[in-house]
């Protein structure tokens, strides 16, 4: 398994000195032919998510999803003022391969971890951890990610509204999708892709978050 440098873009609301929890968040694809897009890791309060199952994606999410754009997540979490620190893996995560992104907390809080990436070609599909408990001390805890879709945008399969280098079109749809998150159904080559190709079977990510400084 290849192994990427860890990637650090942050974004912290509290001072360095106040930095006394540290978590290493390993991020590794479990697809065949999907990529991740740079990828989102929060810490943040515990009664913070980043979507709820069922319900409609909200702007945020759907930039995310449709278009790989993390920055208005972070941004939800941070002027709600839930956010404690957040970073992105920086580039594109390819099948098999494995990141790892660090983020900090305040000492003596509740810490809960988000993590979230659009998977390409897809046309609204992502993968996310939503707002799992922190482990503490020197401890580590590993979770698995299914694809979820954002239900923001027609499944057509579409280049033209699918961006990354497989298809280089755009992201953001002007037409709506089912209108709520939901398990995604998958590629089923009824567009521009192959099913063959670029399906998958979940989960598609692994991830593990490690406790590393007290």
């Amino acid at each position: 398994m290849k192994k990427l440098g860890v990637a650090i873009v942050a974004s912290s609301l509290f001072s360095t000195a106040a930095l006394a929890a540290e978590y290493e968040v390993s991020i590794t694809n479990l697809t065949r032919a999907q990529s991740f897009t740079p990828i989102l890791v929060a810490s943040h309060k515990p009664n913070a998510g980043l979507f709820e199952l069922g319900q409609p994606a909200g702007d945020a999410l759907a930039a995310l999803a449709e278009g790989g754009d993390s920055e208005p997540l972070r941004l939800k979490l941070e002027s709600a003022g839930q956010l404690f620190d957040a970073a992105s893996s920086g580039g594109l995560l390819a099948p098999g391969q494995t990141v790892t992104v660090t983020v900090d907390a305040p000492r003596h809080r509740h810490v809960n971890i988000s993590v979230a990436a659009m998977l390409i070609p897809t046309n609204d599909g992502f993968f996310a951890l939503n707002s799992v408990q922190a482990p503490k001390f020197n401890h580590s805890v590993t979770h698995f990610s299914p694809v979820y879709d954002a239900g923001s945008e027609p499944n057509d399969e579409a280049c033209a509204n699918i961006p990354g280098p497989v298809c280089g079109g755009s992201g953001p749809s002007v037409e709506d999708g089912e209108g709520y998150v939901h398990i995604h159904g998958g590629i089923h080559g009824i567009g521009d892709l192959d099913a063959a190709s670029y399906d998958w079977r979940n989960p598609a990510a692994k991830i593990t978050i490690k406790r590393v400084r007290n």
